[in-house]
């Protein structure tokens, strides 16, 4: 019987150069920091995870060292008490879903139950452009495959006056490439950096938008109100014909079975590795399965947290598009997988998952040290 022999938690920081301006930020980011959880057992093998900054953990390592790796459930049971004492711990348990697909040979989306070894791709950016050079880059999405892409509106902070000048980008892309894909829009109004104090929208700041969006065919609105609105956003839901979605750092799963009872949202975004692991987040799926709403993982971490999301949403989910944070140069795929030997690469806007045991993921060693902080 495998048993949990050590875990080690390590981080790591990428230098940006040229600096990376998110949409949702306005401060130039310079660096690119990553967290890697290994979880060993007592035969040699290793489990890895990604994704929060594992606060809190430092101490608790007893309480899972000496147990089989793949009693998830009882660990997953842990985590959530930690999760509630201290931070968000979710990237071990990514880790040990890694691990336990090592031990049994099998990848983590067949282990999740095989509903497919693939996931369709919406590619998400994260850079404000001038409504001709979005244009040129949606252009270059449609050339690549993808089937669905998702446009950042402006936070308060952004680089456009505004949401009319948001729309304009949007327009913009309509003309370029007409319906050859599906768009998407984040308008960046659930949560905002610490520094920033601007309020949201209101609920008819957010109607109003949302006329412009069904104009203009938008696939889904992505976070319109601040995030504990659910009334509004269920208001918002029901005098829309564009789909409601959002949640992506939303900290506990009980808020995402409200929002899912209350049909609050069309759209569930919860990210495995901020919020459950991939053992809570299934429940999730299933959940929104029966109830209608669709769920589609938010994944902006790194390859290894798009890769754990991946297999959760093949695996068990029927999600029409999954994110994968891709907007080249600023945004590129060398960049955002650094900790790993080789980036993800999609395939005509899907991302094959494979036979290998776990999650797939080989680890950049020599980069990893030469990064680590």
């Amino acid at each position: 019987m495998s048993l949990i022999a050590s875990i080690e938690i390590t981080h790591h920081r990428l230098p940006l150069d040229p600096p990376f301006k998110a949409s949702w930020d306005g401060r130039p980011r310079r660096h690119f920091d990553a967290t890697i959880v290994r979880v060993r057992d007592d035969e040699g093998r290793e489990g890895i995870g990604s994704g929060d900054l594992m606060k809190g953990f430092e101490g608790h390592e007893d309480l899972f060292v000496g147990q089989d790796p793949r009693h998830l459930e009882r660990h997953y049971e842990v985590l959530s008490h930690i999760n509630f004492h201290y931070g968000r711990c979710w990237p071990l348990d990514l880790a040990l879903w890694d691990l336990s697909g090592k031990i049994t040979g099998e990848p983590v989306w067949r282990m999740l139950g095989g509903r497919a070894d693939r996931v369709r791709l919406y590619a998400s950016s994260g850079v404000l452009r001038e409504p001709s050079a979005m244009a040129d880059q949606v252009e270059r999405y449609v050339e690549e495959g993808f089937p669905a892409m998702k446009v950042r509106f402006s936070s308060s902070a952004g680089g456009r006056d505004g949401w009319r000048d948001d729309v304009a980008a949007l327009e913009a892309i309509r003309a370029r490439v007409g319906d050859r894909l599906e768009l998407m829009v984040d308008c960046n109004q659930g949560w905002r950096m610490p520094w920033d104090t601007t309020l949201p929208w209101t609920f008819k700041d957010a109607l109003t938008v949302a006329r412009e969006l069904e104009r203009l065919g938008i696939y889904w609105m992505e976070e319109p109100l601040f995030r504990s609105d659910r009334k509004g956003m269920k208001a918002l839901k029901e005098a829309t014909s564009v789909r409601i979605a959002g949640g992506e750092m939303t900290r506990e799963l009980y808020e995402f079975r409200d929002l899912i009872e209350e049909r609050a949202l069309d759209v569930i975004q919860p990210d495995v590795a901020l919020v459950g692991g991939i053992t809570g987040c299934r429940r999730l799926a299933y959940q929104a399965r029966e109830a209608g709403v669709t769920f589609t993982p938010h994944s902006w971490t790194n390859g290894i947290g798009v890769l754990a999301n991946a297999h959760l949403t093949a695996g068990c989910g029927d999600a029409p598009f999954l994110e994968y944070p891709y907007d080249n140069p600023e945004w590129n795929e060398a960049r955002r997988d650094y900790p790993m030997i080789a980036p993800l690469r999609h395939r005509d806007g899907w991302l094959e998952l494979g036979e290998a045991a776990g999650l797939g993921i080989t680890l950049d060693e020599e980069r990893l040290k030469a990064t680590r902080i």
